[in-house]
């Protein structure tokens, strides 16, 4: 059987032109298993000659650790018109890896690409002082997400704000609505998503879990009790969509909240999952600290509505990284909510502008109108998005009903 060639993903071009072509390392960071070493090797076929490097093989550590250097020895392309391209996974794990893939760039960037892939840990020793400052460009790698399944190219933020308030002129293709059920079952990470099996989503879930636990939390902390992650991750996923509070998770795992806080933050880095801040600039009587969370594996929520408001948290998320990743500016998501308890699920907010709001409901298509209490101030067009198929509706002049087989098409 003809194996299949991986699908490109949607940063593929833009690690191309914006970072390699223009003589930048590339940093690709991500969850576990969204992907990112298959898109490194495969940009690495577009080179004249690549090689991979992996930190977990002992002869690439012992190399790296004596003489990274040495590497330059395995490339035997001699013309200087030929293309090189060295794939360093993983090395965060090593010590001082900073100021060796430095003094490795500084003298060879001229003749050799870097392509450098790892879990959030590069996010991790990106903080305080950067010795590659100005050496490179970070792309946050998600999950699949309904249009780039849909195989269309991401749109800048400009084009998805013009195509999303346009009213419909055509039926929404079935696709839409096929791939998004496919994508709400077995989330968009690409091995249970391509699948489409719910045994191979179970194992490759608690295999992913059991990884993050064992493997990627011992390493950045002296964690003794194991369980007591396992039980927090089952805690987190019932308070999907919810203001977090480490108080609750305090007392119901029986610890420190030094130590909540401390394995929170680890989740974090790791990319487990993600926090929504409140947006509170010119809100009045706004909360202004407690974040909801969503995971990036959204097939492990149960509650439907809670998977389903995670779901497009998601891919309101990949739009924002992208977006400014790519150069377009500074995007960030946020919700509203404020001492009344009046609450707006999302609010897009680039370059310190509010761009539209988002409240999720199922199936409800009579508007809800909590998002009046902000909409004065805010003045940005709100969307109500419903899970059910065929509706595009405009309320008024910048308020909108939409099905998320729309709406989400429009994004990354």
């Amino acid at each position: 059987m003809q194996k299949k060639e991986p699908i490109a993903r949607y940063i593929h071009s833009f690690i191309k032109e914006l970072a390699l072509g223009r003589g930048k390392m590339a940093f690709i960071s991500g969850p576990r298993q969204v992907g990112k070493t298959t898109e490194a090797l495969r940009i690495g076929k577009s080179f004249h000659e690549h090689h991979y490097y992996n930190w977990d093989q002992t002869h690439f550590k012992k190399q790296w650790t004596k003489n990274p250097d040495s590497i330059i020895e395995d490339f035997i392309t001699n013309n200087p018109h030929d293309t090189k391209l060295a794939i360093l996974d993983e090395i965060h794990k090593s010590r001082s890896w900073k100021q060796k893939l430095k003094g490795l760039y500084d003298v060879n960037h001229d003749i050799l690409c870097f392509l450098v892939t790892g879990s959030a840990r590069l996010s991790i020793y990106r903080k305080g002082s950067d010795s590659l400052m100005g050496r490179y460009y970070h792309f946050r790698l998600h999950p699949f997400s309904l249009r780039e399944l849909l195989a269309k190219g991401p749109l800048p933020s400009n084009e998805t704000f013009r195509n999303l308030f346009q009213l419909r002129d055509k039926k929404m293709s079935g696709d839409n609505a096929r791939i998004l059920a496919r994508l709400l079952e077995f989330s968009g990470f690409p091995e249970p998503y391509l699948a489409n099996d719910h045994k191979v989503l179970n194992l490759w879930r608690e295999g992913r879990k059991d990884k993050i636990i064992k493997e990627d939390i011992r390493d950045l902390s002296n964690v003794r009790d194991i369980s007591q992650i396992e039980v927090l991750l089952e805690l987190l996923i019932d308070r999907v969509g919810s203001p977090l509070s480490v108080q609750s998770l305090r007392e119901d795992l029986s610890c420190s909240h030094d130590s909540v806080t401390r394995w929170l933050g680890h989740l974090q880095e790791l990319y487990y999952y993600y926090p929504v801040t409140p947006y509170s600039t010119s809100i009045a009587r706004s909360l202004k600290k407690e974040a909801k969370i969503y995971l990036y594996d959204w097939s492990e929520v149960v509650n439907e509505g809670a998977r389903f408001e995670n779901m497009v948290a998601g891919h309101l998320l990949k739009a924002c990284h992208f977006w400014q990743d790519t150069g377009e500016g500074k995007c960030s998501l946020h919700y509203l909510r404020n001492k009344d308890k009046k609450e707006v699920d999302f609010l897009i907010v680039k370059n310190k502008k509010p761009f539209f709001t988002i409240e999720c409901k199922l199936n409800q298509i009579q508007l809800d109108t909590e998002y009046q209490h902000f909409q004065k101030v805010l003045k940005c067009p709100h969307i109500q998005l419903v899970q059910d198929s065929g509706h595009y509706r405009k309320i008024n002049g910048n308020t909108f009903i939409m099905s998320a087989e729309y709406f989400l098409e429009w994004f990354v």
